[in-house]
């Protein structure tokens, strides 16, 4: 079990680490913190620490105790590390920071519920879910990443699965559920790779970054659905 903490930092907070930016939110995107002696309340009280020198910034952080709302889940944070065009993580995606300190598996626990509350609630599957890794290529959440094959954050979709299904009280599908383990992808690798090379002819008939990160982001979701990993931009 976790408190739920609304404490947001000010808008005046420096590096326009709150840029008041209004989030388009189609996704929400897995972090670890890469510190494995911080709780949640040290990385909320980081955001406003003056050495802080940082842009970067997150909406939520949870630890074995509570999750620190930082940042209100309607505006813009810098967490995804892939720009600010329109459809970049940025943009479109809530950012939650999982502590590696104290008790990992209980901060694990805690992070599955609230990500399932926060799906259920906007009606959204765990196709919704993602990773740093899938906006930058960063290797992050790290610790899910342990085998070098992403099973930790697997094992964590599936864990939030089975809360999300397990509180559907109707017994009825919402429609946007992800895949289940065992079924075809929605699309085969050989047609998303071909769609994804008129994609890269686009991509190289563009001078504009924004397009190139949404042509980037399209051809990631491609791979996603097709059951492949995605590609750094």
């Amino acid at each position: 079990m976790y408190t739920y903490v609304v404490d947001h930092i000010p808008r005046s907070t420096k590096n326009n680490r709150r840029p008041g930016l209004a989030l388009n939110e189609t996704t929400i995107t897995i972090h670890n913190t890469a510190n494995p002696s911080s709780t949640a309340r040290n990385e909320r009280n980081w955001l406003t620490n003056s050495s802080n020198n940082a842009t970067a910034s997150y909406h939520i952080v949870v630890d074995e105790r509570e999750a620190i709302e930082c940042i209100p889940l309607n505006e813009v944070a810098w967490h995804a590390g892939d720009g600010s065009g329109a459809g970049s993580g940025n943009r479109t995606s809530i950012g939650i920071e999982i502590t590696e300190s104290g008790n990992y598996a209980a901060t694990l626990e805690n992070a599955a519920t609230l990500v399932a509350s926060m799906l259920r609630e906007r009606g959204w599957g765990t196709n919704r879910l993602r990773r740093h890794f899938d906006w930058s290529g960063k290797n992050c959440p790290r610790l899910m990443n342990r085998d070098g094959k992403w099973g930790g954050w697997k094992s964590f979709v599936a864990s939030v699965d089975a809360k999300l299904k397990g509180g559907n009280d109707s017994g009825t599908d919402n429609g946007d559920d992800d895949q289940n383990e065992g079924e075809e992808p929605m699309l085969t690798p050989e047609d998303a790779n071909k769609i994804i090379a008129f994609l890269s002819a686009a991509y190289m008939a563009t001078r504009s970054e924004e397009a190139r990160q949404e042509f980037n982001r399209l051809a990631n979701e491609l791979r996603r659905v097709s059951g492949q990993d995605p590609q750094p931009g």
